[in-house]
């Protein structure tokens, strides 16, 4: 990527912080520990055996919990990333986005080992336009190692973009209705929520598949549900502004009363009252002429 072409003055400038530190080294907060790996795992529904008993390693994914500095975060940043964002804020790149992340597991971690990890600056692209404006992906790589070895590596690549300018509010994007899913959007057109529920053994589900999870029975008839749930877990968009959404806003995971889960949005409320447990309901939005959502009303309290 390093000889990647450059088309414009500001973009030799960056060029050349490649190579150059993103932080001053730094060590994990704790050595990798059974209890962390326990929580990740409960977490995430993972019972791998590999992860339990005398010798259990770390789920590889866990590779940047080992890194992470806490609510108080990690101190030091370097001189040459605080220069580099610098003159990406000076020439308009004032907006940043986490565009995506990539890992590399060089060796098991297992409870015990210490944690140490240096940060480069390793890649800056050419100018690029996307929806988002105009501006350069900045990618760092960490390398991370455990007892002195090398352990992993862990890539995090961010746009720094100058936001492009407002136009129309767009309209919200459509769903991708095919002959699987079609029965539920008709019932939503209908103000309905349709669940699919297995004929072999009962059990609902959504979203709607082509067969059963539980028993793999390709036999289905659906069941209206009553539309009464849960927050079950949620996040607040704040960043980046999407065309035709307006954040902050809030999306949920839904737990209906019938035991099947649904993401959606939670409405009725303010996005900072939101909490996992508050009952909802669902209602039936109206977006345009062509498009009706199922959302979520926080009940009365």
């Amino acid at each position: 990527m390093g000889d990647e072409r450059v088309d414009d003055e500001l973009g030799a400038r960056l060029k050349a912080f490649e190579g150059r530190p993103a932080a001053v080294a730094g060590v994990g907060k704790d050595p990798v520990n059974a209890p962390m790996i326990r929580h990740w795992c409960e977490a995430l529904g993972d019972t791998n055996p590999a992860y339990t008993g005398p010798d259990a390693i770390a789920p590889p994914t866990m590779l940047q919990a080992w890194t992470m500095g806490g609510l108080g975060g990690h101190q030091g940043r370097s001189g040459a990333y605080d220069e580099l964002l610098g003159l990406l804020d000076a020439a308009g790149c004032t907006a940043v986005v986490a565009t995506d992340c990539e890992q590399e597991y060089l060796r098991p971690l297992r409870p015990g080992d210490e944690i140490a990890f240096d940060t480069v600056i390793e890649h800056v692209s050419a100018r690029k336009t996307t929806r988002l404006g105009t501006g350069y992906f900045v990618t760092t790589r960490m390398d991370v190692r455990a007892d002195g070895e090398p352990a992993g590596v862990h890539r995090l690549r961010i746009l720094k973009y100058a936001p492009a300018p407002r136009g129309p509010r767009a309209r919200r994007p459509r769903p991708v209705i095919n002959r699987d899913n079609a029965g539920f959007w008709q019932g939503v057109a209908e103000h309905r929520l349709l669940l699919q529920r297995c004929t072999g053994c009962g059990t609902p589900r959504h979203p709607w598949l082509p067969g059963c999870n539980a028993c793999g029975s390709p036999d289905w008839d659906t069941v209206e549900a009553s539309g009464e749930g849960t927050v079950h877990s949620y996040v607040v968009q704040h960043h980046p502004p999407f065309p035709a959404f307006d954040p902050p806003y809030t999306v949920g995971l839904i737990e209906l009363a019938e035991g099947v889960r649904m993401v959606s949005n939670v409405v009725g409320v303010p996005y900072d009252e939101v909490r996992i447990g508050l009952p909802v309901r669902v209602e039936f939005l109206r977006c345009d002429e062509e498009l009706t959502l199922p959302v979520f009303r926080v009940v009365d309290r």
